[in-house]
Parts: C-alpha cells; sequence; structure tokens
C-alpha cells in the first residue's frame, strides 16, 4: 500500500478526476479533503460512505483511505503536520487540544461539519485558499497560511463532540516526530546525520534506516533530499534570495554543490527553474510531472 510524506509544514493541492477508483493509502500528515464537486464513494478504514458537493474530511496519519469517483469530482486537497501547528504562538494546552482532537476525531466516518452554520462559513473559506492557490499572480502564502488555521480552528469545533481517547502506537508517533524534526532542521545538516538522528531519537543507528523505512515508506535519505528540494523550490519562487544566499542557509558547500543537487532533483538548475517558474501562468511544474 502507498504512504504519502509531506515535505513542508503545508501544501494545497486542486485536482479533477474522472470516473476511476483513487487507490488505497495512508500519509505521514493531516489531510482536509474538500468535494468542490462531484459524487461517488470515500472509504476510511473500511467504513465507506457517500461524498457530494460541499463535503469535508479529515484525514489523520493513522488513516487509510480510498475513493470511487461515481461523477468527475473536483477536489480541493489541504495536507499539513503539526510543524504547521508550531507555527502559531499557542499556548502548550491550547496546542495539546488542537492536536489531541485532530488526531482523535475523524475515526467517525463522514462529512466533519455538524453545525450548517459553520459549513457556510468554512466554504467560503476554502473558496479563499483555492482562489490564492490558483492565481500565480498573488503571493498569497501567508493569507493561505492563516486561512487554513482558521478552517482548522471550525473543523475542530464540529469535531469536538465525537471525540475519544485512543491510544497511539509509540513507534507511530515517534516516525511523525523525527519528519517533523528533519522539516525543522532543514538548514542544519549536521543535526540530519544518521548518527545524530538515532540519537536523539533513542533508536540503534543500525536499526534506524529500517524504522523510518517501515513507517514511511521512503528511505531516510530520499525524505531529506525530498524536504531539501522543496525548500529551495519555495526560496526560488517564492523570495528574491540571490543563489549564494541560498547555498549559505541551506549548508551547501558552494553554488556548484546545490546546483548539482538540484539539477539531480528536478533536472533543471535553480536559475531556470526561477525563471520557468516566474514568467508561466500556470500552476508551478513539480519533478513528478516532467
Amino acid at each position: 500500500m502507498e504512504r504519502r510524506n509531506l515535505y513542508q509544514p503545508f501544501e494545497v493541492k486542486h485536482q479533477r478526476c474522472d470516473s476511476c477508483p483513487l487507490e488505497e493509502h495512508t500519509h505521514t500528515f493531516f489531510e482536509l479533503v474538500y468535494i468542490v464537486e462531484g459524487k461517488g464513494l470515500q472509504c476510511v478504514n473500511k467504513h465507506v460512505f457517500d461524498y457530494r458537493e460541499g463535503h469535508l474530511f479529515l484525514i489523520t496519519p493513522r488513516d487509510c483511505h480510498s475513493f470511487d469517483v461515481h461523477t468527475t469530482t473536483a477536489f480541493t486537497l489541504i495536507r499539513f503536520s503539526n510543524i504547521y501547528l508550531d507555527s502559531y504562538r499557542l499556548s502548550a494546552e491550547e496546542r495539546r487540544r488542537m492536536v489531541y482532537i485532530l488526531e482523535n476525531a475523524s475515526h467517525r466516518p463522514g462529512c466533519v461539519f455538524r453545525d450548517a452554520s459553520d459549513q457556510l462559513l468554512a466554504q467560503g473559506i476554502l473558496e479563499g485558499i483555492l482562489r490564492e492557490h490558483l492565481d500565480p499572480k498573488k503571493d498569497g502564502e501567508e493569507l493561505i497560511r492563516q486561512l487554513i488555521f482558521t478552517l482548522l480552528v471550525i473543523v475542530a469545533r464540529n469535531l469536538t463532540p465525537s471525540v475519544y481517547q485512543i491510544e497511539n502506537p509509540v513507534s507511530g508517533v515517534r516516525s511523525l516526530d523525527m519528519l517533523e524534526y528533519i522539516q525543522k532542521h532543514i538548514c542544519e545538516p549536521e543535526k540530519l546525520l544518521s548518527g545524530n538522528l538515532a540519537a536523539k531519537f533513542g533508536i540503534s543507528e543500525f536499526y534506524l534506516g529500517r524504522f523510518f523505512k517501515k513507517h514511511t515508506k521512503e528511505t531516510l535519505r530520499q525524505y531529506i533530499s525530498g524536504c531539501r528540494r522543496r525548500y529551495i523550490e519555495r526560496r526560488l519562487t517564492e523570495t528574491d534570495m540571490r543563489i549564494n544566499e541560498i547555498v549559505a542557509e541551506m549548508g551547501f558547500t558552494d553554488e556548484s554543490h546545490l546546483n548539482k543537487f538540484f539539477r539531480r532533483h528536478t533536472g533543471l538548475s535553480p536559475g531556470v527553474y526561477r525563471l520557468r517558474h516566474t514568467s508561466s501562468s500556470g500552476e508551478m511544474e513539480g519533478p513528478e510531472n516532467r
């Protein structure tokens, strides 16, 4: 079964699917799935239920889910990790409560909305997120980040009645903590050496690689490279930083080292990637689409 990873604190995707099944898979992150249009079936942890326009679903890192698309469906996908919540100055208790609700409430299948007025409010926020995401001329990253958090507050309010205690497997929690640690310290290569990661998380260095792949379906090296690539892409497309400044920030030896890394993972030099993105009116082209 496919297990998908996230290489940044949050991301927004919009996709349209014809009448075909979307295969069963799991995540190492949270995902909000909003049905812009279309009808079909969703399966979460062997529970099957109808979906239709206006439904919003929360998928947690523990959930296994799939879609059976009956009529052409447009999805807005909002993915985020705990590191995204850390970007807000929540008190320890507020953060604990938010994470607890999000981790434990989705095991009741179906649309998250229990209140009709909250559903209307959330739909307006979701439309705003999608509008900002699809307009390449706007610098909407910060606005999207704020809108997602507002949406999560509404989601948590609607999910609270269905929360019940579920114990997390220790190994699963540790693997998610490791992903967040890598994202937080992606500019500090020394901290991401296998020996240092093993010591940080109390795992034998000999077993670390096997442990990581078991829980993420990727090697440790693949995940770190993916995080570095996404970080560099954001620096190239969302800032005016010079290449040598990105080199210094990311801890590369020199520009040649960064160029080799980026070409190996995208097929483009950083300069060409920046030029193609800023001159294009469409969505950013990822290496998986080339």
